[in-house]
């Protein structure tokens, strides 16, 4: 079985790449860029994978709200050509979204389900659930995975490093650290989320799932835990989401359901203490 792998310089593209039980062909930015929709159907018609997983995506939250077309040249255009393509060559696309297409009911406080009807509240968002919609509508054979604060070994690729390492980079700079405490999400490990989707491609699941660590936090107490997990002093603050200022909104709730996948995946805590003593093991 021959797995076509967009994105695979990333740090979920790199984590999957590792792990796929078949014959993986990892394609970079340079190889398939999804601004250049057009050129995807001439790449894997020469592939010709059985399997096409999608972790390439537009993920600048904010500057979407100033460049709209390039997040849905990305996130929606280019999504609904590399449907097609999957579908006129009877291929699974497995296809990442996120937490972001939630949160426009802003009372919400117990965990979104599959079925829970979505509703985004910033560009970004708006974008990446269009790119879902296409998805499920164009292409028969389609796993679609939300998931959640994604970290991984990798780092951050082009948007400079991921949280745990963008918070130990600044504790380690001295600097003072005011982090957002009325958000409420799931961070979650990329290597966990690469091993549950694997078992899901594997497995022969199709339609929509929710995978993230289990439990819940706000960025302000994964912050917390990060420097406590680590044995790192910093001097961080709370703030409200309204102090902090940015360009997009963000959800308030966005904890998903994991209740459909096959097995649970660890807790965040444990899944960033192990996270933090490979790093800490790999720079020995």
């Amino acid at each position: 079985m021959r797995i076509a792998v967009l994105g695979a310089a990333g740090q979920l593209g790199r984590d999957l790449c590792s792990r796929l039980p078949a014959e993986v062909v990892p394609l970079t930015r340079a190889d398939a860029d999804l601004s250049r929709p057009a050129d995807l159907r001439r790449l894997l018609d020469a592939v010709r994978p059985v399997v096409v997983v999608n972790c390439a995506a537009y993920n600048f939250v904010d500057r979407a709200e100033s460049e709209p077309e390039a997040a849905f040249a990305v996130n929606t255009w280019a999504v609904r050509e590399l449907a097609l393509v999957c579908r006129d060559q009877g291929s699974l696309l497995v296809h990442f979204s996120t937490d972001h297409v939630f949160s426009l009911d802003g009372s919400r406080r117990h965990p979104w389900r599959e079925e829970d009807a979505p509703g985004p509240i910033s560009v970004y968002g708006l974008s990446k659930l269009s790119g879902e919609y296409l998805v499920r509508g164009l292409c028969p054979r389609h796993l679609v995975i939300r998931t959640c604060g994604l970290y991984g070994q990798r780092g951050g690729g082009g948007k400079g490093g991921n949280f745990v390492l963008t918070m130990l980079r600044l504790a380690e700079q001295g600097k003072p650290l005011r982090v957002v405490a009325d958000q409420v999400c799931t961070p979650t490990a990329t290597a966990d989320l690469a091993d549950a989707v694997t078992s899901l491609i594997t497995s022969g699941a199709a339609g929509l799932f929710h995978l993230t660590n289990a439990g819940a936090c706000s960025w302000y107490e994964f912050a917390r835990a990060i420097f406590q997990t680590a044995g790192v002093k910093a001097d961080v603050t709370p703030i409200t989401t309204a102090e902090f200022g940015a360009a997009a909104r963000r959800p308030a709730y966005s904890v998903l359901d994991n209740n459909k996948a096959m097995s649970p995946l660890r807790p965040w805590q444990e899944a960033l203490a192990i996270y933090l003593r490979q790093k800490k093991s790999a720079a020995a």
